[in-house]
């Protein structure tokens, strides 16, 4: 068995005007111990002080550009087309590498004819406090087929072998994620869950601000891979579920 020992994990951070929360970013990777990271980070042109934190860290960031780009998908292709590892993990600005996991235990006991590894996400709030698990929460077992009841895996909670990664779909402007999540999965042969948390997530971000937006664009997603009639049915289950919880709630 090929031992995962010096796999090198491209961890690409994609950031714009983020200059209150990028440094726990980029502290949260160079902290990691492991020999084998290639650290990329991708900036939009910001103008809010981001760039001399960057620069702050400039001996231990493998690449780095700031331009203008097209959105965050854009800038996320921008990282892949960079990377040169054997897997690719977007710890995208504001989130960061979990503090209580390590990558040398994350890849212990896997080989290199994994595809995909993937664990859980904490979620964090914009002091960094831990709110708990995201709503939707990965399966032991996942496969392309489990999107079908939305983002179950955590976008900063996947790494993805670098040749079998897409790049991202630049038509969706929100939800390119779980289109770019669902695909890797298609391609991969071996996926394993560490049955760690990898993330910790900030709430917010581009998806929430554009809700609607988003919720649009995932329905389209969802409906390329699952079907109409089938996707429909699943976004009405989980309306009226919502709806529910939202009556119980203000009632308390």
């Amino acid at each position: 068995m090929d031992r995962m020992d010096n796999v090198i994990i491209s961890i690409i951070t994609v950031v714009y005007n983020n200059a209150e929360y990028i440094e726990k970013t980029i502290q949260s990777i160079i902290h990691q111990t492991y020999d084998h990271i290639e650290y990329i980070i991708i900036d939009g042109g910001s103008t809010d002080g981001t760039l001399d934190i960057i620069r702050k860290y400039e001996d231990k960031i493998d690449k780095w550009v700031s331009e203008q780009d097209k959105g965050v998908y854009d800038a996320m292709n921008k990282g892949l087309q960079m990377a040169a590892g054997d897997f690719v993990w977007f710890v995208n600005g504001g989130d960061e590498i979990y503090d209580k996991v390590t990558l040398e235990n994350v890849l212990a006991g896997i080989d290199k004819s994994y595809d995909i590894i993937y664990g859980n996400t904490m979620m964090i709030d914009e002091y960094g406090n831990e709110r708990g698990d995201r709503r939707l929460t990965p399966p032991e077992s996942l496969t392309w087929k489990s999107l079908k009841w939305g983002m179950l895996v955590c976008h900063q909670s996947i790494m993805v072998r670098r040749g079998i990664a897409p790049r991202f779909n630049l038509k969706y402007q929100v939800s390119a994620d779980i289109d770019w999540v669902i695909q890797s999965l298609k391609n991969a042969n071996r996926i394993r869950n560490t049955n760690e948390y990898l993330s910790r997530f900030m709430e917010g971000g581009v998806s929430r601000r554009k809700l609607r937006q988003g919720l649009w664009e995932r329905f389209i997603i969802l409906t390329k891979y699952y079907g109409f009639l089938p996707t429909l049915f699943r976004h009405l289950f989980f309306g009226v579920r919502l709806a529910g919880f939202y009556v119980k709630y203000k009632r308390i």
